[in-house]
């Protein structure tokens, strides 16, 4: 067996499946409403939102990428709610998602299982920062290609100016299997709430689903509209200096505060999700 094939392997040993295996249709599953405490099921409808919204706006990648959110601890314990591998973003329902430990294990009954590769950034992130109660990682063609830019992300923008100071970068170490990752992964976010991460994607935190989307947003538009206007080639671009971009940061962050740029935004973004994709709340 080559490295390749060896590679592979561990990856199905860590699923824990074998070929032929079943994965339920979301939409048929008994629903959880009423069998979980109130604040787990608002967590939950939150969560299968923001993963719905995800898709709305094309930032989903199949099954191959994910957001977690935290759950109030249970018996001294962390929890955490996360998507069952092989459903995809806008299917997804409140019940479906899974309930697991700090070490991607399952906790509770499920007809699905988890991706363990899936978990070991969140973890790290959850783990290390007690503010990040959401972790929204994505794998979209815009964040992608700025992550391949040895310049990341650039102040030509606005978008760009309210993130770029509160953005940090990690190095590509392959596809995430290896725990070790963690401890570099943290180190490099430091305190901030939005990670680059090299040839990859992009990350961001926050207090609840609808900030760390908030950010997400804005990075998305500043990885698109800067693609976009390097299109047309870099040498007549305008970057902003450091002293605007750190004044364009300042003036946007009471957005990403709690109770004001969510609120701004949360109920509208659910009520467009509910006209265009209903159901996130089975």
């Amino acid at each position: 067996m080559n490295i390749q094939q060896k590679a592979g392997m561990d990856q199905v040993e860590a699923i824990g499946v074998v070929k032929g295996f079943d994965i339920p249709d979301p939409t048929t599953i008994d629903s959880l409403k009423g069998q979980v405490s109130d604040v787990e099921w608002a967590l939950r409808c939150d969560l299968a939102a923001t993963y719905r919204l995800a898709a709305l706006y094309g930032w989903d990648d199949l099954v191959f990428t994910h957001i977690s959110l935290r759950l109030p601890d249970e018996d001294g314990k962390a929890r955490f709610l996360m998507n069952p591998y092989g459903v995809l973003f806008d299917e997804m329902t409140a019940s479906s998602l899974i309930k697991i430990d700090v070490d991607g294990n399952l906790v509770g009954s499920t007809p699905y299982f988890p991706n363990p590769a899936g978990f070991t950034i969140h973890s790290a992130v959850h783990m290390n920062r007690h503010d990040a109660n959401c972790v929204l990682h994505l794998h979209s063609p815009y964040g992608v290609a700025v992550s391949a830019q040895k310049g990341g992300l650039r102040r030509y923008t606005q978008f760009s100016m309210i993130v770029h100071d509160d953005l940090a970068y990690h190095d590509y170490e392959g596809i995430a299997l290896d725990l070790s990752e963690r401890e570099r992964l943290v180190k490099d976010i430091g305190e901030k709430n939005l990670l680059m991460l090299r040839n990859h994607g992009t990350l961001t935190m926050g207090e609840n689903c609808a900030i760390a989307f908030l950010r997400m947003y804005f990075l998305e538009q500043a990885c698109k509209t800067q693609i976009l206007a390097q299109a047309a080639g870099t040498e007549n671009l305008i970057e902003e200096p450091e002293e605007m971009g750190n004044l364009v940061r300042q003036q946007g962050a009471p957005g990403f505060a709690k109770g004001l740029g969510d609120n701004l935004t949360w109920p509208g973004l659910m009520r467009k999700l509910k006209r265009q994709n209903p159901g996130f709340d089975h």
